[in-house]
């Protein structure tokens, strides 16, 4: 692992060939899951909420994850229309931030996703009222099954609560640690999606 250099900073003139780069990177070394961010929203009060989710795409449109619309997040993201991610990879030392608003992925797209979910997990989907309370596991474990012999044959289809949220990214920030934590950041940021990118490095 090499750090970057002035080079790498001048060559990068946006940030998703970088992240390709950085993502494959990650992909050959970390033990579990490259693919996990940290999700940051907001409730209706400005109070802060963060969890770890999975990145399931990404392109130069934004990167992409799926969630149960009523969940905590589900409400959140709906309601203010913003987020920001945070990957960290721990065997690399490196983290990337990102920030901006968020857009609902097309049926189509999350039809197409919901039916690469092992069956049990499309199964699951039906069974979780996600984030609202539980009274014992015995309950969520008789939704399991009565969802399951409900779609015993065929296709599990997407639940209307279940979809794609992809962040349109108006920051990124690509973090790589340095001895005595002088870190080097490399910022990019545009006014809005789809916008013409601009470049920084920051100090550490």
């Amino acid at each position: 692992m090499k750090p970057l250099t002035d080079s790498d900073f001048t060559a990068a003139q946006e940030p998703f060939d970088l992240f390709r780069q950085w993502f494959a990177d990650a992909t050959a070394s970390e033990p579990n899951d490259p693919n996990a961010m940290a999700l940051a929203t907001v409730d209706p009060e400005g109070m802060p909420d963060v969890r770890m989710v999975l990145m399931k795409g990404y392109d130069e449109q934004g990167f992409v994850f799926y969630t149960n619309t009523g969940s905590a997040k589900g409400t959140q993201l709906l309601a203010s229309r913003k987020a920001a991610i945070v990957f960290h990879w721990k065997s690399l030392h490196r983290q990337v931030r990102v920030r901006g608003p968020i857009e609902q992925v097309s049926d189509a797209e999350a039809d197409a996703y919901f039916q690469s979910r092992p069956r049990d997990s499309r199964i699951g989907a039906w069974a979780s009222q996600q984030s609202r309370p539980l009274e014992s596991r015995f309950a969520l474990e008789k939704a399991v099954a009565v969802n399951a012999a409900k779609y015993a044959v065929g296709t599990v289809p997407r639940p209307p609560h279940w979809t794609g949220f992809r962040i349109m990214p108006v920051a990124i920030e690509f973090w790589h640690d340095r001895p005595f934590r002088l870190h080097d950041r490399i910022t990019f940021s545009r006014a809005e999606p789809n916008g013409d990118w601009t470049r920084h490095r920051l100090y550490p």
